[in-house]
């Protein structure tokens, strides 16, 4: 059985059914991430109460922060293997076509896509990385651990630090693109996509995308600009 398991996971079909999959998770934890980020808008009490229930959440059945830590495992296994499976299928592509064909170029779409995927992906390791050390670990967060979760939105994102308001707005915004392009190739890959439904797909995908960004965007923004405080 491990042995089949393996085989398929060896196989382009097999890699690029762990693509869709991890990726629907990851797809799913970025959704319920935004709602819980747009909680701020509610006030400090909510929002605080929010973070507050993510370490509790089972209690008292579970020790406290037990699930969390679950769910984080989950979602590290989804980011590596969805990475893993990202670059082998790269290199398998890339391993095909030893020699560029001469006759047809590849379209401004294919190769916008390509390094969208590609680049934007790095950089979006490296924006999760500074994100977990901002607001998980507070190692680099103004306030650091002495202080509610709430205060340290408002001081990460203070009008003086407008940097990072920038940086974080234009790597949400290539999450928003990788998100649009990563959700139209896994319903390729999942076999969803025909001719009769490849408007509504793309469709769906963007929206997805859409809502995605300007949930995340909103947060930053509206501290910066003083409408939350």
């Amino acid at each position: 059985m491990a042995i089949a398991s393996t085989a398929i996971y060896r196989s382009t079909v097999g890699k690029k059914a762990v693509m869709a999959v991890t990726g629907a998770i990851l797809v799913g934890f970025l959704i319920a991430h935004m709602i819980g980020n747009l909680k701020i808008f509610l006030g400090a009490s909510d929002f605080d109460h929010y973070a507050h229930w993510l370490r509790t959440m089972g209690e008292p059945a579970v020790p406290r922060r037990t699930l969390l830590t679950i769910l984080e495992i989950v979602l590290g296994v989804s980011v590596v293997l969805h990475m893993w499976s990202a670059v082998s299928l790269a290199r398998r592509a890339s391993a095909a076509r030893p020699v560029k064909y001469h006759g047809k170029k590849k379209s401004h779409a294919q190769g916008y896509a390509t390094h969208t995927m590609r680049y934007g992906g790095v950089i979006i390791l490296l924006f999760v990385i500074w994100h977990l050390l901002d607001l998980t670990f507070y190692a680099v967060n103004p306030k650091g651990s002495d202080a509610t979760p709430y205060e340290r939105v408002i001081a990460d994102f203070d009008a003086s630090r407008w940097y990072i308001t920038v940086w974080y707005v234009l790597a949400v915004l290539l999450v928003g693109l990788h998100l649009r392009h990563g959700i139209w190739s896994a319903f390729q890959s999942l076999g969803l996509r025909s001719p009769r439904n490849n408007g509504t797909l793309r469709a769906l995908a963007a929206g997805i995308a859409a809502v995605v960004t300007i949930g995340f965007i909103a947060v930053p923004i509206s501290v910066t600009f003083g409408w939350v405080s």
